[in-house]
């Protein structure tokens, strides 16, 4: 018998949206979902965030118990003594691959300690698998947990073997920071972290060798290059070499562009635009669709094409249609999501939110980057935040001050203890992520009367291989609605309120 499971997101505090989800009969005021499970669409592959930077301190040294609980947060399915969810169940958790310059301390000119990171390989090319400690921590709570999938990413080749030095770019450069004679060497370190994790028995099912190439990054606020699309297709080309050569099974994943005009269309006419095609077209002298390990995915982030709402829409119905255009059996991931772009409705991203105003804002993202762009995975930027910023899904701070207390890089002690908050933005991302798993497919889903971008209910539909169906129905709205979902089988329901965590 099929098992649905209708997920419900609302605004108000009030009325029995979860409860009368279901009901026999169609009424005034009813909202009607119709799912048509024959209309099939893309096939999901996971939803997910990562562990850059926090997890670092985090996992190293905070309390035991504070570090189960925030790993209960993110990837636990199970329930609670009460039955209620421990966590949201992420199916994907990316691993960022430092490039050094948590060793060169000041000397990297990061100023926050908490955007340094470590790198395996010390600078004559032995090896420390003592580093990440941290992260590492993290990587094994949700290997224990069920997380279905990893994957690993650097932001910039280590240090030793930048052109600078440094982790992050020289000035008014858009050319890959490595030296160009260590490309080799470059890929062989990614290569080697990816093998001896696999030999430790934890297996990287993608690696994601860029990142955000079309941004600058000469200024060092964290590790990160630029790179042309020509020498983007050199590094892949050698990965791809390399992990056939190792018989390593790991994916690459290619894109992580800035943002997803990037990789639709050209932009800036400097080499490192129009990325799909670039990469993907058969009539492109760049194509690399054909190398073995290169999974045919694209991947963007959607930072900085939100808002206003009318182009959130025609953004991503522009980049589906140029994608299917260049090759319609390249698939789409919206790799990287945080608060950056002004906006109307919360502001920008200063000034941290647990509540459901930006929740609901961020649903409405991830709904429109599933039924509109076609993402088969949906990945949130960074775990934990210890900032009062709007980049985190659970939060960190000192407890100074009861429901909140001191944030920031500057408060030391945040290194080693604090208090753990949850957000609503964390269980907004569990009503898709501990429902909607990696091989289910979205499928048709219409509701009367239709919502628009800015208000009403947004739904989409999904169904598993066993019969299992999951619809999940934002309420953009300040009321509650009735709904009549047209479904005649076992029915569970979960709600994300102000006064619901699923």
């Amino acid at each position: 018998m099929t098992k649905f499971v209708p997920n419900f997101l609302r605004h108000g505090c009030r009325g029995a949206f979860g409860a009368l989800a279901v009901t026999t009969a169609l009424e005034a005021a009813t909202l009607e979902v119709r799912i048509d499970p024959t209309v099939r669409y893309q096939t999901i592959d996971g939803f997910g965030a990562s562990d850059a930077w926090r997890c670092q301190f985090v996992g190293q040294n905070w309390p035991l118990e504070k570090r189960q609980r925030i790993a209960d947060l993110l990837f636990s399915r199970e329930d609670d003594a009460d039955g209620n969810p421990k966590g949201i169940g992420l199916s994907l958790w990316r691993f960022n691959i430092g490039a050094g310059t948590a060793e060169q301390g000041e000397a990297s000119d990061i100023r926050n300690p908490w955007r340094r990171a470590e790198c395996f390989q010390n600078p004559d090319g032995t090896w420390d698998w003592s580093k990440h400690a941290g992260q590492r921590w993290f990587l094994e709570a949700a290997r224990q947990r069920g997380v279905e999938r990893f994957l690993a990413f650097p932001n910039s080749p280590p240090v030793h073997l930048t052109r600078n030095g440094k982790g992050y770019a020289p000035k008014d450069d858009p050319h890959l920071n490595l030296q160009p004679e260590r490309l080799d060497d470059y890929a062989r370190f990614l290569v080697d972290v990816i093998a001896h994790f696999e030999q430790e028995g934890l297996h990287f099912d993608y690696l994601s060798p860029f990142n955000e190439p079309q941004w600058a990054w000469d200024s060092p606020g964290q590790e990160g290059t630029p790179a042309l699309n020509t020498e983007l297709q050199r590094l892949v080309q050698q990965l791809s070499t390399e992990l056939t050569r190792r018989g390593l099974s790991t994916e690459l994943v290619i894109g992580e562009a800035g943002t997803i005009g990037h990789v639709a269309k050209v932009m800036d006419h400097d080499g490192r635009d129009d990325q799909a095609r670039f990469f993907f077209s058969p009539e492109s002298a760049g194509c690399v669709g054909t190398l073995p390990r290169l999974a045919p995915i694209i991947s963007a982030h959607s930072d900085h094409s939100v808002w206003p709402l009318d182009q959130q829409v025609e953004n991503r119905e522009r980049l589906h249609q140029a994608l299917v255009s260049t090759n319609p059996d390249l698939g789409y991931w919206m790799s990287e999501y945080c608060i950056l772009q002004p906006n109307g409705e919360i502001g920008r991203g200063g000034g941290r939110d647990l509540g459901m105003d930006t929740a609901l804002y961020v649903a409405r993202i991830i709904h429109h980057d599933l039924t509109l762009a076609h993402a088969r995975s949906w990945q949130w930027w960074t775990a934990l935040s210890q900032a009062n910023y709007k980049d985190g899904l659970v939060y960190l701070d000192d407890g100074s001050a009861g429901a909140t207390g001191r944030m920031g890089a500057d408060v030391a002690s945040l290194q080693r203890n604090g208090a753990v908050r949850d957000s609503k933005l964390l269980w907004t991302l569990g009503n898709y992520a501990r429902f909607v798993r990696p091989g289910m497919v979205r499928i048709d889903c219409e509701t009367t009367p239709a919502a628009s971008a800015a208000d009403g209910v947004l739904a989409s539909a999904y169904a598993g291989a066993e019969g299992q169906r999951v619809a999940v129905l934002l309420n953009l709205g300040s009321e509650a609605v009735r709904c009549r979902v047209g479904h005649g089988g076992p029915v569970d329901v979960y709600l994300t309120a102000s006064d619901a965590n699923l």
